[in-house]
């Protein structure tokens, strides 16, 4: 797993970070996924910390799957709880809290799957 902890890092950075800046240009939904304002900062934020994560040490990249994959995996159950609104706070339809709950599977696999 140590192999994949960066490529995996630097994957979601730079996508997520594509994502944040398109879901500006494309309200509502984006792809089949729905986007908001705060949806779309919480994406470019998460892809930017990812950027940085990335550019810096295997264990920063390490740190940054476990901590995102765990975050991600709340907002999954929370989507799938809460349907539509997530703690009045973004939009998530269950494509979105599908999506989550992938992303948030890969991360702490190879996350907590690599060593120190």
């Amino acid at each position: 797993m140590n192999l994949l902890v960066k490529p995996l890092t630097g994957i979601l950075g730079l996508v997520l970070t594509l994502v944040g800046v398109a879901g500006f240009f494309v309200p509502g939904m984006l792809l089949i996924f729905e986007v908001n304002t705060t949806h779309n900062i919480v994406h470019l934020a998460s892809g930017l910390i990812g950027l940085f994560a990335f550019n810096s040490s295997q264990s920063a990249s390490r740190t940054f799957l476990i901590i995102f994959g765990l975050v991600y995996g709340v907002v999954a159950i929370l989507g799938f709880m809460m349907g539509g609104e997530i703690l009045g706070f973004f939009h998530a339809n269950e494509a979105d809290n599908y999506l989550h709950l992938a992303i948030s599977a890969a991360c702490l696999v190879v996350g907590l799957g690599s060593g120190k």
